[in-house]
Formats: C-alpha cells, structure tokens, sequence
C-alpha cells in the first residue's frame, strides 16, 4: 500500500479527497489537519514525513478567510506559503509526490477571457499574494508536483451554496452580485482531477474548475431552482454591495479559469458546472 499524506483534512476537498481516495486498494490515507500536523513548523513535517514515508502529500490546508487575511498577513504566510514550502521539502526528501491546491486569486481578476496557466499573475489581495508565494516555493523545493488551482469550491463544508440555502430559509429575497464571473467547482470535481493525476508523471501547474462559466446571481438562481426553493435574487453590481455590506478584501471581477493544461496534455475532463452542481444537490439532498 502507498501511504498518502492529507493536510487539512476536515475541509471540503479533503473530504472530497477521501470519500474518493478511502477505500482505494493502492493507497492508504494519512489524515492530518492542524491537530495532528502543524505545517508551519518544517522540523515537525519533516518527522512526520519521514515516519509515513508517503507517495504523495496531498495539501489542501490553507488558510481562506479572504477578508480576514487582510490584518493577519504573518498567519497567512505561515499556512499558506511557508506551509507549502516545508511540505515540499519533506516530498523531496522522502521521494514523495507533491500535490497542491492554489487559487484564482493570483490573478488581478481583470481579465475578459479564460485565464491559461501560462497568463501573468498579479494578486490583488493578501490571500492570493501568500496563495502565490506557496506555488513558488512549491515550485523551487518539490521535485515532482502538481499545483492545481481552483475557484468557487464548495462541498462538504462552509460554502456559497449552503450559505445561499440557510439565507433562503430566513428570507424571500437575497441580494446577489451579478458583475463577478467564474465557474462553480464542485469539490467532487477536483478530487476526481487529482485522483486522475497522482499516479501519472504529469507534473506541473494546472487550472481546475467545472467547465463553463456564470455570475454569483444567475449561480444562486441555480441553486434555489434546483432546490425548489422560491426565493427570489436581486442582482446588483459589485460597488451597490459593498456599499452595504464593506468588504477588506477587494474580489476578482472575472476569475473564469481555463483547464489549459489538462487539455494540452491529457483526455481528462471536468463536468459542467451545472451537472456537477445537481450531482451535488442529489448527493446532499438538497434538490426537489
């Protein structure tokens, strides 16, 4: 059996990671979160690591409190950069295959088109400039990895669709930015997109989100319509819900990835977003 190193394993990919990878008859799952492991500390990962002798460290730990991460830059460093680092320190030294979760948050989130993973980075906020530095030092100190960056993840966890399904018990009518675009990702999706490439060689950066694309509003309408939910969406611009709701962190106006790479170099497909979407309503259930 090859033992499988998950960090943040309570989160929804490692959740996700688990229901896929737990009863897989090649690989042994080593589940660790801050509890267990403290990423932070390299002379506590390199113990660890060297006791598991893994085949792969999969890290899904990190830290994403977007607007919080504004006044705790030393924190996010700490979990989302030097967490990385020494994870990929400890790979290399016991051979082991690096897997790490990023973000469309490196991006200005400017863009009118579908960002590659050859496209300029460029972070606006806290949370994408330390997501990015953790790719670097993925990138200088693993000898063998993947990173795979997301967007709009949900799962088993703390997420827009629960949030958008607990607020539509309490009111008739949410208000719903309509001028952020992306592609709803289920976490299903993106365990499944990692299972597929941790036996292969196929290293390297790599975008991950369901194909296709949408706004937050026509996401939640999606929701609610799957859920037979009546609520109704006002959709307003990003600047009329600031106003009213402040946030410190500013948020990419279109953060619609391309799974370049994954095409290039694979046949690996992700779902639509809106049949990845219902697939998560029926297995949650929460559809009609």
């Amino acid at each position: 059996m090859k033992n499988i190193i998950v960090t943040g394993c309570n989160g929804q990919l490692g959740i996700a990671i688990n229901k896929l990878l737990g009863n897989h008859s090649e690989y042994t799952l080593v589940n660790t979160d801050v509890e267990e492991l403290d990423i932070t500390d390299i002379d506590k990962v390199m113990t660890f690591a060297r006791d598991v002798q893994p085949y792969a460290i999969i890290n899904c730990a990190a830290y994403t409190a977007v607007d919080a991460a504004e006044s705790h830059l030393d924190l996010n460093y700490k979990i989302n950069a030097i967490g990385p680092r020494n994870l990929s320190i400890a790979a290399t030294e016991t051979g082991a295959k690096m897997i790490h979760v990023s973000t469309d948050y490196v991006f200005p989130g400017e863009s009118e088109r579908p960002l590659t993973e050859f496209d300029p980075t460029g972070p606006r906020s806290v949370y994408g400039i330390t997501k990015l530095a953790g790719e670097n030092f993925v990138k200088e100190f693993a000898q063998r990895y993947f990173i795979i960056r997301t967007a709009w993840l949900y799962g088993e966890g703390k997420n827009f669709v629960r949030t958008m399904l607990s607020l539509s018990e309490k009111y008739e009518e949410l208000t719903v930015v309509d001028d952020q675009f992306g592609s709803p990702t289920s976490a299903a999706e993106l365990a499944g997109a990692i299972g597929y490439l941790l036996p292969t060689e196929n290293y390297g950066l790599f975008h991950g989100t369901c194909e296709g694309s949408t706004s937050w509003d026509v996401f939640a309408r999606e929701i609610f319509r799957l859920a037979g939910r009546p609520t109704k969406v006002r959709s307003v611009s990003t600047e009329e819900y600031t106003a009213a709701h402040p946030a410190s962190a500013p948020r990419p106006h279109y953060s619609i990835l391309d799974n370049y790479m994954l095409r290039l170099t694979t046949d690996y497909t992700y779902k639509d977003w809106q049949a990845a979407l219902a697939d998560y309503m029926n297995a949650m259930g929460y559809a009609k």
